[in-house]
């Protein structure tokens, strides 16, 4: 962020029930989301912007751009699929997902009520460092300190409930963005996969709903981009916010 900073106004966001942010009993899916940011940067001043967007940031910021294409001048997904265009695949619902032994586990795991708040809780710690573990190419470029973070608000109450409120609100996602995709956004899209993440699907989730998509997979990388390759990620927004002042 500091490093974008050097060039450009940086909002990070905390969106609904993650982080600092309120931890409301509804509204989950992206379209709703995507309706906080976008009254967010107008309560700031704001009207065109950049968006990026790593995992759970990239559908909402679909459902911004889809909803204020006017609003976006470029749009970055950074690892991540889109409910409706590749999550069911990652989820284990398609057939062939099923025959290579299922899913990622914990996407069903998080939408079942209840149970994972009880199951987490005490264990916060515990369920935040399998992940950074588990998806990383290099779990270092995560420090302790930011764990530290991560537990933090993550123990606050009802942030486990609120978070995974993505997940209970999932079919809603899906079918909001599949009415979105009748009409295909026309602004550029950059969309960058990791080799120990999401490979090319990123690109492919992009290219379904989107005109213009180019990408790339970032070799020795996994899920978590901006902290496994920082430097790489400032170099390649750089470039793509650039061009838009040369079209």
């Amino acid at each position: 962020m500091p490093a974008l900073a050097e060039h450009y106004t940086v909002i990070a966001v905390d969106i609904r029930g993650f982080g600092d942010s309120s931890k409301p009993a509804v509204g989950y899916d992206s379209r709703t989301e995507a309706e906080d940011i976008y009254q967010l940067v107008h309560s700031l001043g704001f009207e065109r912007v950049f968006l990026v967007g790593s995992d759970w940031g990239a559908p909402v910021n679909y459902a911004y751009a889809s909803a204020h294409p006017e609003d976006v001048r470029r749009f970055v997904n950074l690892d991540a699929t889109l409910p409706g265009f590749g999550w069911e695949d990652l989820a284990g619902y398609s057939s062939e997902t099923s025959r290579q032994g299922g899913g990622i586990w914990h996407f069903n795991f998080n939408a079942v009520p209840d149970l994972p708040e009880a199951l987490i809780a005490g264990r916060e710690r515990i369920f935040i460092s399998y992940f950074f573990n588990k998806f990383s190419y290099n779990p270092s470029g995560i420090s302790e300190a930011e764990i530290d973070e991560y537990v933090r608000w993550y123990s606050a109450p009802g942030a486990v409930r609120s978070s995974l409120g993505l997940y209970r609100a999932i079919y809603e996602s899906v079918q909001q963005n599949k009415e979105n995709a009748k009409t295909k956004l026309k602004m550029p899209v950059l969309a960058l996969g990791a080799s120990h993440g999401l490979g090319d699907r990123p690109i492919k989730a992009m290219q379904s709903v989107a005109e213009d998509v180019r990408g790339t997979v970032i070799e020795g990388c996994g899920h978590f981009i901006p902290e496994e390759r920082p430097e790489f990620l400032v170099e390649q927004l750089l470039q793509f916010f650039g061009e838009d002042y040369k079209s």
